[in-house]
């Protein structure tokens, strides 16, 4: 059973606490943000109500009180994912913006013709795209690792595939389309025996499963703060110092310098030299007291109740005639991805939604880990500590509901 207090715990998100078409909302979309406890929401309008200034340069009080909680959450991030110092934390955009920031800045500079980059079959478009520009831009091959009917990695062709032209490796953590944990421990050693350089996409791992970064020894490991009950539009990078300090900038301005005249630019130091002009410093504030929520509630407890909801959920849906979950890997987190025969994906959300539920349909930016499996998109239920069992068996009413409807 839960050590939390689940219903207390709902009481923190505003948001739960409302009718969709006459119906109590049921959020089950985690997996493409999670929702915001009371305490993110205030810090956000408390750092614009009361020291709302730009950080770093101001010597008046309000921007040292802006400039001392943004850099906390520096801190804070570093102990969160056990980085060794805080100056390996780059703040981005997101998971994207620092897959991207990794590809035009240690890719561009490190990578040949021929060079071979390794991601597997069930990475989010995020982690495919910038290197199949980088391939196109530096004539570099990408290669792809399979995946069993399961959802797993196929470890395997991964070792077969890994060779001393292989320099960057990149892989999911855990999926957002099939909710698949990887071994990515494994992943990174085997990467590294041939001297390849690795990148995490954290996205969906930091809400469900605790990060050391120092144990997995990654190389870089990215990750989102809105799928970590903070606000959108912001996420952060970790990378090994040696490996930062040697890549250049990636965007320009200010911040980033040391030094600008028309003749020549010098560079800051880390963590400020990949950190170009005035930042997100609302919700980079507003992270830390989403870390705070986090550590407070504690991971593993967290990450033992999403489990608890995901077996329950797995057997209410396989319960449902027709209805196959795509994604059955032995280890995963709280996301089932799931077909019903003769329905398409998007009729099944549009009627869940007029029940109130809200769940994912498509191809989850996953549209070639779609093409593996032959379908055009599944309907996918995600589940964040906030949610109950109850909220569950809605869902699979409200599934037979909709077979009722359409067959």
């Amino acid at each position: 059973m839960s050590q939390l207090n689940i219903d207390k715990i709902r009481a923190d998100f505003p948001i739960l606490h409302q009718e969709i078409n006459g119906k109590p909302l049921v959020y089950f979309d985690n997996a493409a943000t999670t929702q915001k406890p009371k305490a993110v929401i205030d810090a956000l309008s408390g750092y614009y109500e009361g020291y709302n200034a730009n950080i770093h340069r101001g010597i008046h009080h309000l921007a040292e009180k802006a400039t001392s909680a943004f850099e906390e959450t520096r801190k804070s991030i570093q102990r969160f994912l056990n980085a060794p110092s805080h100056e390996e934390i780059i703040f981005t955009y997101g998971t994207t913006d620092g897959i991207n920031l990794v590809a035009n800045t240690y890719g561009r500079s490190f990578l040949q013709e021929d060079d071979e980059i390794i991601i597997s079959t069930m990475e989010h478009h995020s982690n495919i795209v910038p290197w199949q520009m980088l391939c196109q831009e530096k004539g570099c091959v990408l290669k792809v690792i399979p995946i069993t009917e399961h959802g797993e990695i196929i470890m395997e062709e991964y070792v077969k595939l890994l060779s001393e032209k292989t320099k960057i490796v990149s892989v999911v953590y855990a999926s957002n389309a099939l909710g698949t944990v990887n071994a990515i421990k494994e992943i990174i050693e085997e990467a590294h025996k041939v001297g390849a350089v690795t990148l995490v996409d954290g996205a969906q791992a930091t809400s469900h499963i605790k990060i050391d970064v120092q144990e997995l020894d990654a190389d870089f490991f990215c990750f989102s703060a809105h799928k970590l009950y903070g606000p959108t539009g912001m996420g952060a990078m970790y990378g090994k110092r040696e490996l930062l300090d040697k890549m250049p900038p990636w965007r320009g301005g200010g911040e980033m310098i040391k030094e600008v005249t028309f003749e020549h630019t010098s560079f800051n130091e880390l963590p400020y030299k990949f950190e170009a002009g005035t930042p997100n410093i609302a919700d980079v504030i507003a992270l830390n007291t989403a870390l705070d929520y986090v550590n407070d509630l504690g991971l593993e407890n967290i990450a033992a109740y999403e489990q608890e909801l995901l077996e329950y959920a797995t057997e209410k849906l396989q319960a449902i005639d027709g209805l196959k979950i795509i994604g059955q890997a032995a280890e995963k987190v709280s996301v089932i991805s799931f077909v019903i025969d003769g329905i398409h994906p998007q009729d099944i959300g549009v009627l869940l939604d007029q029940q109130g539920i809200a769940i994912r349909t498509g191809h989850h930016c996953t549209q070639p880990l779609m093409q593996r499996f032959g379908i055009v998109g599944t309907s996918r239920a995600s589940f964040a500590v906030y949610n109950t069992k109850e909220e569950i068996d809605k869902l699979a009413e409200g599934l037979l509901k909709v077979k009722r409807f359409l067959m």
